[in-house]
């Protein structure tokens, strides 16, 4: 029970890594207020924390909204008398989805991500220090993107939101350290939702990319690492635990790749398997 009694609040809760992590939460021991921008979804999470043995509590929330992030957190101190872990996991991908080239974006697309990747952590963030700051302790985790380390190619709003993100939890853990608060924030390649792209009135997969394009052959992996399954949302959650546990009570701006199956270990040169011979 690694999160016995935490009181978390989890942005973006409805589905994928938010929804993983909210049942994963809750079997460690915590208990969880679900927010997200649709009722049905949140609502819907918080009564599979319940039937399976859990307490939870649920709400419509938008990060772009102080006054609801605000609310979110009065409904955890409110309900269970404190807010221990924050997950800001809200966040929406490129607008086409790579499909837009540079000179074709609008400013209004740019912002609508940046409203959303960006200040909506601040503002979750902020919402969470209210409460924290009174208790002198806190957890603030933050779901990033490994667009915050580099770049997906035709995601230039997306990458831009996620290096700010992972900027904001930097500069924050000065600000917040003096109070015992920290944050960090985890920085997952693959093994993501496949609602991302989706609409928001879409069903809910509950699965990673790699989960729904196919049979896994592990030889054709993108990663090094070459597994017997493909990454899954339960990875990702569990660095997410880890960081929103005590086991990371000493660690605070902090960005930690998650799943990235040593991508990031290697350059971008594509080398024969065979040792000794050069690429040509």
């Amino acid at each position: 029970m690694r999160l016995s009694d935490k009181v978390v609040v989890i942005t973006g809760g409805g589905s994928g890594l938010g929804r993983e992590c909210a049942l994963l939460f809750s079997a460690e021991g915590a208990k969880v207020v679900v927010t997200d921008l649709s009722s049905k979804r949140s609502e819907k999470v918080a009564s599979e924390v319940i039937d399976a043995g859990g307490e939870a509590v649920w709400m419509k929330a938008d990060v772009r909204v102080e006054e609801e992030m605000n609310a979110a957190v009065d409904l955890a101190v409110s309900t269970y008398g404190r807010l221990d872990i924050m997950f800001a996991n809200a966040g929406i991908g490129e607008v086409g989805f790579g499909t837009v080239a540079f000179d074709e974006l609008t400013l209004e697309n740019w912002q609508a991500v940046q409203d959303t990747n960006l200040t909506g952590v601040f503002l979750t963030s902020k919402a969470a220090f209210r409460a924290m700051k009174k208790q002198e302790y806190g957890t603030i985790v933050v779901t990033t993107s490994a667009a915050s380390l580099v770049a997906y190619p035709g995601f230039v709003s997306y990458t831009a939101s996620k290096h700010g993100a992972n900027g904001l939890v930097k500069a924050l853990s000065f600000d917040l350290g003096k109070y015992g608060i920290r944050i960090n924030a985890l920085c997952p390649t693959h093994g993501m939702s496949a609602n991302l792209p989706l609409p928001l009135e879409a069903e809910v997969l509950g699965k990673s990319y790699e989960e729904v394009t196919g049979p896994w052959v592990k030889d054709h992996a993108a990663m090094p690492l070459r597994l017997n399954r493909p990454p899954n949302l339960r990875d990702n959650a569990n660095v997410a635990l880890f960081l929103a546990s005590d086991e990371s009570a000493y660690m605070s701006g902090v960005c930690l790749p998650a799943t990235d199956g040593g991508t990031h270990a290697r350059v971008a040169i594509n080398f024969p398997d065979t040792p000794g011979v050069l690429p040509k």
